[in-house]
């Protein structure tokens, strides 16, 4: 059967009829576009309501080839068609993507997937024939024989080691599971199985992906990489058809300026591209047109600051995300206690809101409300809160230095605090996130919260306790709710 591109699969999808349904697929490429075409595929093969029994999905970057083996070659005990789904699988790596191997550990230990990278960086090992030991600090650039400026001292990669030792994953042994899958294909299986790969790097030099061509169909998910003028526009041609999916659910528009806005300031990243529109649609409000003013409020090309990663995984109650940043924090020389502090402040900043809602100037908000009417109905009350609020300290203040120095005369200053709720009036929609964070927490949270961080305040200065394990128990408490 032939390979087509992925913009041919719905062409290819309206004209399948039963009988020409292949035995098996490869789907192949840029992640999010072959996890796309996979779903649209999947739903012609096996509809939702039919996937309790007769679908049966394996996780490929376990390897467990042997696995997706045996079910494909057990008959189903239901009627009708059954797909069992080889997902994000190794097969096709070899040796000499090692360094992409590497590349992908980096960018999913980037993004807050340390499961993803320790898999990555096992199977590499199974590749190489090395154990986790083999590419400690000082064996690393000998055995991985690549450039020891890059990797030998990275430390991202002395976490996913860390995070593979603590988490028990293993280095498969080195089977060759590509021939043992080729074989079962060649020999054949039950008549109404069906198989689907799915992967971003093939070889098509290797008798499995020659077999599955000739077997059954080959779907190219790939977008080329390069700086060509031809790249740039395929490249360009995946993101507009992405970002008119979006916008087409929302009902909003994006002129050309503010596509090209993004696109420079995020390149080729379609999850990156997309989260971002996103959060583009939520900041218009009710406005029809995303512009390049609202690209460039939104969308700063900052270094994200880990401190900061961390109090917003904590405000989201994200275990995982939290104990990774306390981990990257500690690794990268932060002292424990300031750490610590910038927790403290972000629960008592959260506790504040709380303080807002319960007051009589919080009528205004809502759960769930949006970031147009925050900005008409509940801005101005905070505003007007946080002036009350200054009002009153400036009023504390006197007091106490009237009582202290009866005969001196008053002078007005502006409180120092940082509890203000809207420190920059201006710019409402950074308050607006947080505030949505805040609705995860009770105040009862809060307080209990509270406690705890002093408790490991007192802790660190007083005991000699591990300090990243004191953290790790209070990040557990504060987001045990969401999290069991």
């Amino acid at each position: 059967m032939p390979e087509i591109k992925h913009t041919e699969l719905n062409a290819y999808l309206k004209n399948l009829k039963k009988n020409t349904i292949a035995p098996v697929y490869l789907i192949y490429g840029e992640e999010f576009l072959y996890k796309k075409a996979f779903e649209e595929l999947l739903n012609i093969l096996v509809p939702p309501p039919k996937r309790n029994l007769n679908y049966e999905p394996i996780d490929g970057t376990d390897g467990n080839v042997f696995d997706c083996i045996e079910h494909l070659n057990t008959f189903s005990f239901m009627s009708g068609r059954k797909v069992v789904a080889l997902c994000d699988s190794r097969i096709f790596y070899s040796k000499l993507d090692k360094g992409k191997l590497l590349e992908k550990a980096k960018a999913a230990y980037d993004n807050n997937e340390l499961k993803k990278a320790g898999k990555s960086i096992v199977n590499l090992l199974s590749l190489l024939n090395l154990s986790l030991q083999d590419i400690e600090k000082e064996n690393r650039s000998e055995n991985l024989k690549l450039d020891p400026a890059k990797y030998s001292d990275a430390k991202w990669l002395d976490q996913v080691i860390r995070y593979c030792k603590e988490n028990n994953l293993t280095v498969p042994a080195g089977i060759d599971h590509a021939k043992a899958l080729q074989n079962t294909l060649e020999k054949g299986f039950p008549k109404k199985n069906h198989l689907i790969i799915t992967t971003d790097t093939i070889d098509k030099r290797r008798g499995l992906f020659k077999c599955i061509k000739k077997e059954g169909m080959v779907i190219n998910c790939a977008v080329p990489m390069g700086n060509r003028f031809a790249d740039k526009k395929e490249q360009e041609s995946v993101l507009s058809e992405r970002m008119h999916a979006i916008l087409s659910k929302s009902g909003k528009k994006m002129n050309p300026m503010a596509f090209k806005a993004i696109y420079d300031m995020t390149g080729f990243d379609v999850r990156t591209f997309s989260s971002n529109l996103e959060k583009l649609v939520t900041y218009i409000g009710e406005r029809e047109k995303i512009s390049v003013d609202d690209v460039t409020a939104i969308l700063k090309k900052t270094k994200q600051d880990p401190i900061y990663e961390l109090t917003g995984a904590i405000s989201d109650k994200d275990t995982q995300g939290a104990l990774f940043y306390v981990a990257s924090l500690l690794s990268d020389g932060i002292n424990p206690l300031q750490i610590l502090a910038a927790m403290i402040n972000q629960v008592r900043k959260i506790l504040a809101y709380k303080g807002f809602t319960e007051s009589r100037y919080g009528k205004s908000w809502r759960a769930g409300i949006d970031y147009r009417q925050f900005q008409s109905t509940v801005m101005p009350a905070i505003l007007e809160y946080d002036k009350n609020f200054l009002d009153q300290i400036n009023e504390w203040g006197n007091l106490i230095s009237e009582n202290n120095n009866p005969t001196a005369k008053t002078r007005k200053k502006k409180p120092d605090t940082d509890l203000v709720l809207a420190k920059n009036p201006g710019s409402p929609y950074p308050v607006f996130q947080i505030w949505k964070a805040s609705e995860k927490f009770t105040r009862e949270e809060l307080l209990s919260a509270l406690e705890s961080l002093s408790d490991a305040d007192l802790r660190m200065k007083t005991t000699g306790q591990d300090a990243r394990r004191i953290l790790e128990k209070v990040i557990l408490g504060i987001c045990k709710t969401v999290n069991g």
